[in-house]
């Protein structure tokens, strides 16, 4: 039976052999820039975004991964071509691209390093995700701050996370079933752990967190071109938990689940705590954009 590939520094390999030293400063240091795609049909998407995302990163860092974002781009959909195949018909593939500086120094030998970097993929796990789209997400705040942008900014896309890891489990801690919503140290709302949120008020339509202190998202993008089809506004503000809490409707955007409708907020319902109109709308645009229903394919391939 064939082996899913892997592209590791310019060579596809079975995955298993896809391995990176200990010394790598991806692990040493974690300074790892990454993204994440997920395909529709067997197809990327929005490819070039993700990697205009990437590039701006790695310029954040200062790393140059030698391949161009073109040839990038070409090993992407290469790696897909060969390991989509090995899905049942229907099934779709998350991707994940990462780049590091390579080996960290005082654990090497002296030499050049050269960054590494690679290419995977995996069959998306919609187990953990299918009951929400009807069910809905909690969301609750934590005693962990968001990285203050004195840090590094935010739209620096790494794999620097120790604060999600830690928030989360302080979410599930005190309501189960929750993620953390992150706020930053003025008690804003910046995002959700691996996830955009965004609001939506009758009376001004969808609301987002301001550009500026958050990690530009694709889905989110994605999302606010639906809207504007559908004619509903979109605005940036500086959002309070106060907001989350007087919502009509609030939902999360992220690569694998597309947008899931928020219903709970530090165990109180938002809205009538139950998937509002507006997400139906949404969401059926959703479907519309990609070609699929991306609820029915989580619920169908849950328990694969």
């Amino acid at each position: 039976m064939p082996e899913p590939q892997a592209y590791l520094n310019g060579t596809f390999v079975p995955a298993a052999q896809a391995v990176l030293l200990p010394s790598d400063g991806g692990f040493v240091q974690g300074v790892t820039v990454a993204e994440q795609l997920r395909t529709f049909g067997g197809k990327l998407f929005r490819l070039e975004a993700h990697l205009e995302r990437l590039f701006h990163s790695l310029a954040i860092v200062e790393v140059d991964p030698e391949p161009s974002a073109e040839e990038l781009a070409t090993a992407a959909n290469e790696l897909v071509a060969r390991n989509h195949p090995l899905l049942s018909q229907g099934d779709d593939l998350g991707l994940a691209m990462f780049v590091t500086p390579g080996a960290y120094a005082p654990m090497t030998a002296r030499g050049l390093a050269r960054p590494t970097v690679c290419l995977h993929t995996f069959p998306l796990r919609f187990d953990l995700w299918a009951d929400k789209f009807r069910r809905g997400q909690a969301l609750a705040t934590t005693d962990v701050e968001q990285v203050s942008t004195r840090c590094w900014p935010p739209e620096l896309k790494c794999r620097s996370r120790m604060h999600y890891y830690l928030a989360d489990r302080q979410a599930a801690a005190r309501f189960p079933g929750s993620r953390a919503l992150m706020l930053d140290e003025d008690g804003f709302i910046t995002e959700a752990t691996s996830a955009n949120l965004v609001i939506y008020k009758e009376k001004q339509g969808l609301l987002v967190p301001a550009a500026e202190k958050i990690l530009p998202g694709i889905s989110m993008a994605v999302l606010i071109e639906l809207a504007d089809d559908l004619g509903i506004a979109c605005a940036e503000s500086d959002l309070t938990p106060l907001d989350l809490v007087e919502a009509s409707e609030a939902f999360l955007t992220s690569t694998s689940v597309c947008m899931l409708p928020v219903t709970r907020f530090n165990g109180q319902p938002i809205g009538g705590g139950a998937v509002g109109k507006t997400y139906e709308r949404l969401l059926a645009a959703w479907n519309e954009l990609v070609g699929l229903d991306v609820a029915a394919q989580a619920e169908r391939f849950a328990t694969r």
